[in-house]
C-alpha cells in the first residue's frame, strides 16, 4: 500500500502499525497528492491510505484522480466536514481515523484490499446524521418506517445482530430489511449510499437516501 500524509511522523506511524502485520506491505509514502499520483501510477499499490489536507495538490483532488484505478482509503483526524464529505464525492472507497485503534485500522486495510467500503463507525454516523437532517422535500419517502430505522442503526455502525436486539426482531428479518433498503436506493455497498446521501443534502428538490453494508 501506499501512504500519503505530509507529516512525516505520521507516516512513520502508520508504517509502524501496518508493518505488524505479516500480510501487509507499504511499497511507497508521498507527502501530497501530486506525488502520490505519481507514486500509485508507478507502483501500483493495492489501496492508498490519503490524508485530506497537503500541500501542493491536496487528498480530494488526489482522490478525483485515483478513485477509478486504486483504492483510496481516507485516513482523516476527522475535523472538518468539507473535507469528508468532498472526498465522499471525490470517489474515496472508505474512511478511517487517525485516532482508531492499531488493529482497526490493519483489518480496514485488510478489507479495502478485498474490495470491500471501509467506514468507521464515528464516519458513518455523522455521514447519515447530515443526510437524515435534510428538509421534508428531499426526504425519503420511498423508506418506511422500520427501514430508516434500520438505516439509522447501521449509521451508528451497529451490526445485524445488534439491530436486531434493538428492534425487538430476528436477525433474518433485519437481513430482509436492509436487502430492501439497498434495493429501494439502487447501491450494492454502504459507500455508495451515503454518497446519495450527501447528494440529497446537497440538493434540496432531490429524493433518494442513505443506506446500508455491501452485504446484508
Amino acid at each position: 500500500m501506499l501512504i500519503v500524509d505530509d507529516h512525516a511522523t505520521v507516516r512513520m506511524g502508520i508504517r509502524l502499525v501496518l508493518q505488524a502485520a505479516d500480510d501487509l506491505e507499504v511499497v511507497g509514502e508521498a507527502a501530497d497528492g501530486r506525488s502520490a499520483i505519481s507514486m500509485a501510477r508507478a507502483l501500483s499499490p493495492d489501496v492508498i491510505l490519503m490524508d485530506l489536507r497537503m500541500p501542493v495538490l491536496d487528498g480530494i483532488e488526489a482522490t478525483k484522480v485515483l478513485h477509478e484505478k486504486y483504492r483510496v482509503v481516507v485516513l482523516t483526524t476527522f475535523d472538518d466536514d468539507e473535507y469528508l464529505f468532498g472526498a465522499l464525492q471525490a470517489g474515496a472507497h472508505g474512511f478511517l481515523l487517525k485516532s482508531a485503534e492499531p488493529q482497526a485500522i490493519i483489518l480496514g486495510v485488510r478489507a479495502a484490499a478485498r474490495g470491500e467500503s471501509v467506514l468507521d463507525p464515528q464516519v458513518t454516523a455523522r455521514i447519515l446524521a447530515r443526510a437524515l437532517a435534510v428538509p421534508e422535500a428531499a426526504a425519503l419517502p420511498e423508506l418506511t418506517g422500520r427501514e430508516q430505522e434500520v438505516l439509522q442503526g447501521i449509521g451508528e455502525g451497529l451490526s445485524n445482530p445488534q439491530l436486531a436486539q434493538r428492534l425487538g426482531i430476528g436477525q433474518s428479518t433485519v437481513k430482509t430489511h436492509v436487502s430492501q433498503v439497498l434495493a429501494k436506493l439502487g447501491v450494492s455497498t454502504r459507500l455508495q449510499a451515503a454518497r446519495i446521501a450527501y447528494g440529497a443534502t446537497s440538493s434540496p428538490g432531490r429524493t433518494g437516501g442513505p443506506a446500508d453494508p455491501g452485504t446484508p
